[in-house]
């Protein structure tokens, strides 16, 4: 027993001894099994065999606590980009956190009282609902988990969603194209299935775009060290074998969801929500989200809000007054409207500042049970507001909340009386299951 454990011993210390002595690997095993060699300076006998199982075993339980993980080069990106990621997410929290503690400087109203919790998106991804400080870090984060079900698909939303500079993305995106039309056009010729990294143009235009060494890999290439004439030291060059003519028209296809691909965005959640018939419809109490304005600008509009009768009271030409109303939309990003129907009921929903008013007609009409009827909707003041005008809801002096009126078309409504027909239901039922009561 004795002798075996010296032998296992000799065969660990013959491992660690460093270069010169051979390793081989056994197929039929994972661990690393030690050769002994005759020609080294001790002579040693080779080691039994019930020795050299042992040894094996010992070494194989070595290597798997200290052996490190091996990254394949897309592994090795991903783990820095969701490390990036994680840091970017410890930034924001910081400052949500300062932005917080700055905010408690300033008059906070009750949550309770407020007429919506805040401003939420909804991921297109995952379809989850997050809030500003949120958004950015998780559809990256849905973005990589997307390479293991379509690696072209998710490094086309990474090239158009982790690069901001649309300029520089763009040129990336034809250098990229311009690779794969040369490939098809000239399918043997092996230069233009060769991409050089240390290349000038690739260095500055295309590997700098977040993204994109992801999708050539997806279209099959792969990174190649290659000896370069003139040069001692190889080069790291990204090689296409060549394709077959199926494979080329995939390319193709593949370079044109590239060049067709968008940003992906978190869509605004906009929080439809009924109420009952209440004489608090045209009061609103919104969060500090609905602002763009920090906590010390919101401090100085509240002490101006203050001084709003007296300044009202001043002669000013129409140009001052239009220049100060723009100047008071651009404090909004967003505006909470509330839309008040036949019955008496309210229909509440948050839109982005400069949404057009086909959206907030859309949004209406996704609302109700008949929404093929054509209806009309009402600004305060009596201003009838059009369907078909582009026109943002910010110009309509609709920010930053606005309560509206609903009416259905008074033609149409007449043949439906004289056909005998009955007033529909407003409402679609999963709005009126959730209605709530206005504090």
């Amino acid at each position: 027993m004795k002798k075996l454990f010296d032998d296992i011993k000799k065969d660990i210390k013959f491992k660690s001894a460093g270069p010169g002595k051979k390793l081989t690997e056994d197929t039929s095993t994972k661990p690393q099994v030690l050769q002994s060699s005759s020609g080294t300076k001790n002579n040693r006998h080779a080691p039994s065999e019930g020795a050299q199982r042992a040894g094996a075993a010992a070494l194989a339980r070595i290597e798997q606590r200290s052996k490190p993980k091996v990254h394949t080069s897309q592994d090795a990106i991903r783990n820095q980009v969701r490390r990036e990621l994680e840091a970017e997410a410890a930034v924001l929290a910081e400052k949500d956190k300062a932005a917080a503690a700055e905010g408690s400087k300033v008059s906070v109203k009750d949550p309770s009282c407020l007429s919506v919790s805040g401003v939420y998106f909804t991921c297109p991804l995952t379809g989850a609902t997050l809030t500003k400080s949120e958004r950015e870090v998780h559809i990256k984060e849905a973005i990589l988990m997307r390479f293991e079900e379509d690696a072209v698909e998710a490094s086309v939303m990474m090239i158009h969603t982790f690069n901001k500079d649309r300029e520089k993305v763009k040129a990336a995106v034809d250098i990229i194209s311009k690779y794969v039309e040369n490939i098809c056009k000239c399918p043997t010729e092996e230069k233009y299935r060769k991409i050089k990294l240390s290349n000038k143009v690739f260095q500055e235009k295309v590997r700098s775009v977040e993204g994109s060494r992801e999708f050539l890999q997806a279209l099959g290439f792969t990174s190649i060290m290659l000896p370069v004439e003139g040069q001692e030291v190889e080069e790291e060059f990204l090689v296409l074998p060549e394709q077959s003519s199926d494979a080329l028209e995939l390319m193709k296809e593949r370079s044109d969801r590239l060049q067709r691909g968008e940003p992906v965005r978190a869509q605004l959640d906009r929080q439809p929500q009924a109420f009952r018939p209440s004489p608090n419809a045209q009061r609103f109490e919104l969060p500090p989200e609905f602002y763009n304005l920090t906590a010390e600008e919101l401090k100085r509009e509240q002490q101006q809000r203050s001084d709003l009768v007296e300044k009202q009271a001043m002669l000013r030409t129409k140009a001052m007054r239009e220049k100060e109303v723009q100047r008071e939309r651009r404090k909004y990003n967003y505006t909470l409207l509330r839309i008040r129907l036949p019955d008496g009921n309210l229909l509440q929903g948050t839109f982005y500042a400069w949404d057009r008013l086909p959206v907030l007609f859309g949004f209406v009409r996704e609302s109700l049970v008949d929404g093929w009827q054509p209806f009309e909707l009402i600004a305060p003041g009596g201003q009838k507001l059009q369907e078909s005008e582009e026109v943002a809801l910010a110009e309509c002096n609709l920010v930053p909340a606005a309560l509206l009126t609903f009416a259905w078309d008074a033609a149409v409504q007449a043949d439906i009386a004289a056909a005998g027909g009955k007033s529909p239901t407003l409402l679609k039922p999963e709005l009126l299951g959730t209605i709530q009561t206005l504090n």
